[in-house]
């Protein structure tokens, strides 16, 4: 079963191809997005770029200006740690709702995940880790079905996504975190909704203090 639905229109392979690249820092906080070298780039029609940088500027991850043109928008680790304070309370519910809801093939997809995630951090894929662990929370959204829910998280994981790209590439943050979502993994196959939601704050609670840890180093 996929964990979410794949992109399949010109415009939202552009616009997830251009999210990817903005979370791997090829294009940092404030460098504008040059319309004609994104076409050249992504293979794509100017109508195509102008529809994906709009989907990401509802997204928070891009600001379009007029007469301007559009440009990374610069996310603050202060405000980063606001919008995880929020996923926090929002992703503990979807958690809790998806042990009331797991189906055993779902149980077996998570398992699934758990063990990928646990070759990527013995091998020092860290890549494929983040990769991963981006997976992991669209399936538990995707078996929790609050679509309410959903769209705001997506919406708020747009905004803080290099954040979270450059904690998941952070010395020893993945084996910090491995545990984390393999306690969520299972409370949520146990099908205990207050386990899973408890787990699902810790882990985004740890998330938080390593930015403020980061926020406290920074020159």
């Amino acid at each position: 079963m996929s964990a979410q639905a794949q992109p399949t229109t010109p415009a939202a392979l552009a616009r997830e191809a251009l999210r990817a690249a903005i979370a791997r820092g090829e294009y940092l906080p404030g460098e504008r997005l040059i319309e004609a070298q994104l076409c050249q780039r992504l293979g794509a029609s100017r109508f195509t770029v102008r529809a994906a940088l709009q989907d990401l500027a509802a997204d928070g991850l891009v600001e379009v200006q007029r007469n301007r043109g559009a440009q990374v928008r610069k996310v603050s680790v202060e405000e980063a740690i606001e919008i995880s304070e929020v996923r926090m309370v929002l992703e503990g519910l979807v958690a809790a709702r998806a042990a009331s809801r797991v189906t055993d093939e779902q149980a077996s997809d998570l398992d699934e995940v758990a063990l990928l995630m646990r070759r990527a951090v013995a091998a020092g894929e860290f890549h494929r880790y983040s990769e991963l662990n981006q997976r992991l929370h669209a399936l538990i959204r995707t078996v929790a079905a609050h679509r309410t829910a959903d769209g705001i998280i997506e919406t708020l994981r747009g905004q803080v996504v290099r954040h979270q790209f450059m904690l998941s590439l952070h010395p020893g943050r993945p084996a910090v975190s491995l545990p984390q979502h393999e306690r969520i993994i299972e409370a949520i196959r146990h099908r205990d909704p207050k386990a899973a939601e408890a787990a699902m704050r810790d882990h985004i609670a740890s998330v938080i203090d390593h930015l403020r840890s980061l926020d406290e180093v920074r020159p």
